[in-house]
C-alpha cells in the first residue's frame, strides 16, 4: 500500500524549510526594511516566493485548489526536486520508457540515482508484461511517463498509465509538456484519485514562454508542500511571473494559436507524405511530427546548410527526424529544402 512518509527521504521528511522574509511578513506595508533589498531600482525586491497571483489564476482555469500547485524554474525544476525528494543517492531507481525525454537521465545522472529504461513497443506504448516486475522492487522510487511522448509524439494509452498508478508504490509523474496539443485529457483530473501521482506541465510550448523557464507541477498537498520545503526561496523571478500572468490573461490568444499549430501540422504531415524521401510520419498529438527518412543524417546536414534547423533523432529511433510546427512560412520553407536532398 501506498504511503508518502515511507518514500521520502528521511532528511526530507525532517527538513526544516527555508523562512525568507517575505514568509514572516504576508501583509502590506509601506517601508520594508526587512530582506536587505537595494531600497533603489524597479526590480529590487524579491518576487513573491508563493507564486500566489499565477496559483490562483492556474486554480480557476485547471480547477485545482491553489494548495495543490507548485510552479517551478521550468518543469526541469519539477523533475530535479523529486529525485531530491524521493531518492537517495547511490541507493534508490527511477524507471523511463525509452525513447523519451532525455532530461530524466540527466537529471537521474546529476543525482546519482540509476535509470532503468523500459522499452516502449507496437507504436510506442508500454508493455506491461516487461514493466511487472519493477512495479514491486522497493528501490524504485519515481516512474516517469511522458504523454504525448516526445520525440514520439503520441499519447500512451491511459489504461496502462492507470494501471501503473494502482499497482505501484512509488511516484508516478505525469509529464504532459504537450498536452495542449492533444485530444486526450489531462490527468490533473485524477491528482484527488491517486495521492502517488505528480502531473507535470509547462508554460514553454502552447504557451509559446520558451524564454521565461516556468513549468507546473499538480498533485496532492501532502506532496506539494515538499516540493515548497525544498526549492529555493525565490525561484521564479518577477519578470518570469509578471510574463506568465501576461499568458494567463490572455488565453484567447494562446488559443488561437494552439488552433493554428495544430491547422499546420496537418498541412504539414500532408505536405511530407509527398516527398519521395518521407518513408514514415508517426502519428502525433504534440506540436512536433517525427518523421522516417531515406537517411536522416544526410537530410539533417542539408537542412542545416541551408539554414533550416530539426532535431536529428537517429540515435533514439532509425532513421528519423523531428520536426517543430513552425509558422506557415517556415513550413512551407521546409517543404522546399526538403524537395532538394537527394
Amino acid at each position: 500500500m501506498f504511503s508518502l512518509k515511507n518514500i521520502v527521504r528521511k532528511n526530507i521528511w525532517n527538513l526544516k524549510p527555508y523562512s525568507s522574509a517575505r514568509d514572516e511578513f504576508k501583509g502590506r506595508a509601506d517601508v520594508f526594511l526587512d530582506a536587505n533589498e537595494n531600497p533603489f531600482g524597479t526590480l529590487n525586491r524579491y518576487p513573491d516566493p508563493h507564486q500566489k497571483e499565477i496559483k490562483q489564476k492556474l486554480s480557476t482555469i485547471k480547477k485545482v485548489a491553489t494548495n495543490q500547485i507548485f510552479v517551478g524554474n521550468g518543469s526541469d525544476e519539477v523533475i530535479d526536486l523529486a529525485f531530491r525528494i524521493f531518492c537517495e543517492p547511490g541507493k534508490d531507481k527511477v524507471l523511463t520508457f525509452s525513447p523519451t525525454y532525455g532530461m530524466y537521465d540527466v537529471s537521474a545522472g546529476i543525482n546519482n540515482i540509476e535509470l532503468i529504461k523500459q522499452p516502449l513497443i507496437n507504436d510506442f506504448q508500454i508493455n506491461l508484461n516487461q514493466l511487472q516486475p519493477y512495479l514491486d522492487f522497493e528501490d524504485v522510487k519515481i516512474i516517469f511517463i511522458c504523454t504525448p511522448n516526445n520525440p514520439t509524439g503520441n499519447n500512451l494509452n491511459t489504461d496502462d498509465v492507470e494501471y501503473i498508478l494502482e499497482n505501484f508504490n512509488g511516484i508516478v509523474i505525469v509529464d504532459e509538456a504537450y498536452i495542449d496539443f492533444s485530444s486526450q485529457a489531462s490527468f490533473i483530473k485524477n491528482i484527488n484519485k491517486y495521492n502517488n501521482l505528480i502531473v507535470s506541465q509547462t508554460f514553454s510550448k502552447a504557451w509559446g514562454l520558451a524564454g521565461v523557464r516556468t513549468g507546473v507541477a499538480y498533485a496532492s498537498e501532502e506532496i506539494i508542500n515538499l516540493y515548497n520545503r525544498v526549492k529555493p526561496p525565490y525561484n521564479v523571478s518577477t519578470l518570469n511571473q509578471k510574463a506568465v500572468l501576461n499568458s494567463l490573461d490572455n488565453l484567447e490568444e494562446v488559443t488561437k494559436n494552439i488552433e493554428t499549430i495544430l491547422l499546420e501540422r496537418t498541412k504539414l504531415k500532408e505536405a511530407l507524405s509527398e516527398l519521395p524521401i518521407v518513408k514514415k510520419i508517426y502519428p502525433t498529438d504534440a506540436n512536433f511530427l517525427l518523421v522516417e527518412v531515406d537517411n536522416a543524417n544526410k537530410a539533417y546536414q542539408y537542412l542545416i546548410d541551408e539554414k533550416v534547423i530539426v532535431r536529428n533523432r537517429n540515435t533514439q529511433v532509425d532513421n528519423c527526424i523531428r520536426i517543430t510546427v513552425g509558422t506557415p512560412e517556415e513550413n512551407k520553407r521546409l517543404i522546399k529544402t526538403l524537395q532538394k536532398v537527394k
